[in-house]
């Protein structure tokens, strides 16, 4: 797979905080940046784990090893290593996604000065 999701920067920012190391036997031996790159083909696209395709491996593999990871919170440290400068290009509020309910605004039978309860004193 020549283009990565991950770049380069990033990548070596979250790749101390991986389980395992290439040297390592089993799952948590196996290509971190590939299982990442898996992880997130899947969030990205919103596919089940049957449709990963087959250059990230088994699904169920790939599956189970999310799974590991999850228990152990590794995703949380990854995060964490990565949010410290954070890219502020989605985080943005738009009128037409807040609106304000129209009593809120002053329209007719919204806000209205009641007199008070309590008594004039004579």
């Amino acid at each position: 797979m020549e283009r990565f999701v991950l770049t380069d920067a990033q990548w070596a920012k979250m790749e101390p905080h991986c389980l395992g190391k290439p040297s390592d036997p089993g799952r948590s031996g196996a290509d971190n940046r590939r299982f990442l790159e898996a992880i997130l083909w899947i969030a990205r696209t919103g596919s089940s784990w049957r449709d990963l395709p087959t250059l990230f491996g088994n699904w169920n593999t790939v599956f189970k090893r999310f799974r590991d990871w999850v228990k152990a919170d590794v995703f949380k440290r990854l995060f964490d290593a990565v949010s410290n400068e954070p890219d502020m290009e989605y985080a943005m509020v738009d009128a037409t996604i807040v609106k304000v309910h129209r009593h809120g605004q002053g329209a007719k039978g919204g806000l209205r000065a009641r007199r008070s309860v309590v008594p004039r004193a004579a």
